[in-house]
């Protein structure tokens, strides 16, 4: 193992693990914030009551992300030097956006509704909680602003060997910002949607804390609704940018290794890179051409197009990606038979379905990890696309001490995330009335929301 791929190895594991939580926060924030309006706006003391027992689950993911959201850009130096000598003076400036104008909203806010909640008016808290889901999104927005730059650089000239930044508005809004922002903040309000949605199915499968786990459900199941319909929207949005910026990684995505007019859409198939060929493909014809271009009989521009060291990571790329449509289609299923089911006014009775909500409470979760290593094993072998290659960014450093480093990583945040799904579950058991063991103590029979 060489210095390049431990580097990889670990920033792709401490991002891996800190991309579980930002869109879990981004989307429980937006759902608190709609309970908060009615809380607000009606006065009900449902409403009161779930938005504190959320916004309890709410501060413990937000604190885990920031402890593992620092710790990765620490690496940007450590590990990866020579790349920021290269971007420093445009990569920089989003982050420290990001820290300015959202992070520090989005914690301030949070404090007040942890330590002040009883002490503000109504207004104050309906106003807090707004202004906590914005700057979740705000700091969304800026990290994905430095990341599209990656994939789709603008607004540079290259001066000593870096990449200075020439226009601050034009690198914010590069070609794959909007896109993205869209699709990944979307993402995340069905993450968090689905959270609430599987919690809220263990309270009325268990018959404890009903009238929370009712409005709770309700609240998440329109949400998640209107979010996963948009994103079949979105993602067409941004599949479309990707195929006019970064035709190899959509060729990739496709298993397409010919150049072709009237594109299929690849519906399944087994890429081979060692033959540069796929295998027992099934797809629409001419589908991918209209969907990218607009006409069914528009060239898309095949791999063996591209030299074989600018080629994407092709199996990884397509499996990855192509696993992020399936679950999609799992989710409309899942949220449009839950909405017939409100429609007929028998969601909080279906045991199928609360189950299957229960058992999809994380799916999401993965989905988003899954669209994550699509865009980045699609835009190898750049770190920065067409300008840096990843080999030309890491830092040399000894091998053994990054292997050290990794270790240590993966024990620490094992701990972590042991310690938050002990903590979340044992606040869930609390409110469904179920008293949580201690680990130590020794084993009882007594249900709990992981039986």
């Amino acid at each position: 193992m060489d210095a390049v791929f431990l580097s990889r190895l670990q920033f792709g594991l401490t991002a891996f693990f800190h991309f579980i939580f930002p869109p879990l926060t981004i989307g429980l924030a937006t759902i608190i914030a709609v309970m908060e309006y009615r809380y607000w706006r009606y006065g009900e003391e449902l409403y009161d009551q779930a938005t504190r027992f959320w916004f309890k689950i709410f501060a413990m993911l937000f604190a885990a992300g920031v402890a593992s959201g620092i710790t990765m850009e620490f690496q940007f130096g450590t590990n990866w030097s020579e790349y920021s000598k290269f971007v420093g003076d445009i990569f920089g400036a989003p982050l420290a956006a990001e820290g300015v104008f959202a992070f520090f909203l989005e914690s301030t806010f949070i404090g007040l509704l942890i330590f002040g909640r009883d002490k503000i008016s109504r207004n104050m808290r309906f106003v807090s909680s707004i202004l906590v889901a914005l700057g979740s999104t705000f700091s969304a927005f800026w990290i994905i602003v430095a990341n599209s730059w990656q994939q789709t650089p603008t607004a540079y000239k290259i001066e000593g060997g870096r990449a200075i930044l020439t226009d601050f508005m034009a690198a914010v809004f590069n070609p794959s910002t909007m896109p993205r922002f869209l699709h990944t903040v979307d993402a995340s309000y069905i993450t968090g949607a689905f959270f609430v949605m599987g919690i809220s199915a263990y309270f009325l499968l268990r018959r404890k804390n009903v009238e929370i786990g009712k409005i709770s459900l309700r609240t998440a199941l329109i949400f998640a609704l209107v979010a996963v319909i948009a994103q079949f929207l979105l993602g067409d949005y941004h599949s479309r940018q990707v195929g006019l910026t970064q035709p190899e990684k959509l060729a990739a995505f496709e298993g397409m290794w010919e150049t072709q007019t009237n594109a299929p859409l690849n519906i399944i198939g087994i890429p081979d890179p060692e033959n540069e060929a796929s295998s027992l493909s099934i797809g629409v014809p001419g589908l991918l051409s209209w969907l990218i271009h607009g006409d069914v009989n528009a060239s898309i521009t095949g791999l063996k197009d591209f030299a074989p060291d600018d080629r994407p990571m092709v199996a990884a790329s397509y499996w990855s990606y192509r696993l992020m449509i399936i679950a999609a289609a799992w989710f409309a299923f899942l949220v449009l038979w839950g909405g017939y089911l409100l429609v007929k006014r028998k969601l909080y009775q279906n045991r199928l379905f609360l189950n299957a909500a229960l058992y999809s409470m994380l799916l999401p979760v993965l989905v988003n990890e899954l669209g994550w290593m699509a865009a980045e094993f699609g835009r190898q072998p750049w770190i920065v696309y067409g300008l840096l290659r990843t080999t030309d960014g890491v830092s040399p450093l000894p091998p053994a001490q990054i292997l050290l480093t990794i270790i240590l990583f993966v024990t620490v945040y094992s701990a972590l995330l042991t310690a938050v799904v002990y903590f979340v579950r044992k606040e869930v058991n609390k409110a469904a009335g179920i008293e949580l063991p201690d680990p130590a103590a020794p084993s009882v029979d007594s249900p709990s929301i992981n039986s």
